[in-house]
């Protein structure tokens, strides 16, 4: 089976008119797919309207145990929700899903790790860092079968980065990290399988102040030139984290490309 998996950013879930676009869009793209989405910017708004300071490092969110329930209502409730809806009202069977759903995405709660940053005189240095309630997931940790049966019933799975520890507990997952673990179990079971993130701009920019500076591909060597000149940082670096990682784990095609363009072929390949 081809699969497509889609993921998409807050920035477009939570802009009315981006969302109905991409959801005309997705439903519009044939054969079987899945859908992840995200939920940050709003998952952020909510901490602050409630007192809380969002803590961000390396592009990931600390998340303590009132953070998670935040993340929770937002990237399982809302964001999943109106996501499913748009697309229902654009003919596509979408299901929505949190990874304790069908046990469909467990992960381990990550323990204290080394994160490189940079210090105040801009020179990277590493520290540990503990991300609290975000999980990690696990090697066997995508239920293949369950979206298998439902893609093969016409239905689209439609996840958020909310995931399962198997003992009853749910953890905040980088959403980037779910839908390139998803593809790479699609891959391993057999299916030829294209992994798609879609945000705001049409692509990793060469020129974060140019949004015509579009790099059409960026290999392992050039994406370490990219990091150390600072051209890619935050939240970008775990996108091209994992689409590297998926690529080496039998991933087919990776490209990060603007939401409105789903359909055609703009956008930035990850190659190796």
């Amino acid at each position: 089976m081809k699969i497509n998996i889609i993921k998409i950013g807050g920035n477009v879930v939570e802009d009315e008119r981006m969302l109905q676009d991409f959801a005309c869009r997705f439903a519009a793209l044939e054969g079987p797919k899945v859908l992840v989405h995200g939920g940050g910017k709003m998952t952020s708004a909510m901490q602050k309207n409630l007192g809380i300071e969002p803590v961000m490092i390396a592009g990931r969110r600390v998340t303590d145990a009132r953070t998670l329930e935040i993340a929770t209502m937002v990237y399982a409730g809302w964001c999943n929700k109106h996501t499913v809806a748009s697309l229902q009202k654009n003919g596509c069977n979408a299901i929505g899903l949190s990874g304790a759903d069908g046990k469909a995405v467990t992960a381990s709660k990550r323990p204290p790790v080394m994160v490189a940053m940079p210090d105040a005189a801009g020179q990277e240095t590493s520290r540990q860092v503990d991300y609290g309630f975000v999980g990690d997931i696990m090697p066997d940790g995508v239920n293949t079968s369950l979206l298998e049966m439902l893609l093969e019933r016409g239905m689209t799975p439609v996840l958020c980065a909310i995931t399962y520890d198997g003992d009853g507990s749910l953890l905040n997952t980088n959403a980037d990290t779910v839908a390139s673990s998803i593809a790479e179990a699609f891959a391993s079971a057999g299916h030829e399988t294209t992994l798609t993130f879609c945000f705001e701009k049409d692509g990793v920019l060469e020129d974060k102040d140019d949004p015509d500076s579009i790099i059409p591909e960026i290999t392992p060597q050039y994406y370490e030139a990219l990091k150390a000149e600072r051209r890619v940082a935050d939240g970008m670096i775990p996108k091209i984290d994992n689409a590297f990682r998926a690529i080496r784990h039998g991933v087919s095609r990776v490209i990060i490309k603007n939401a409105g363009n789903l359909l055609n072929a703009k956008g930035t390949s990850i190659i190796l």
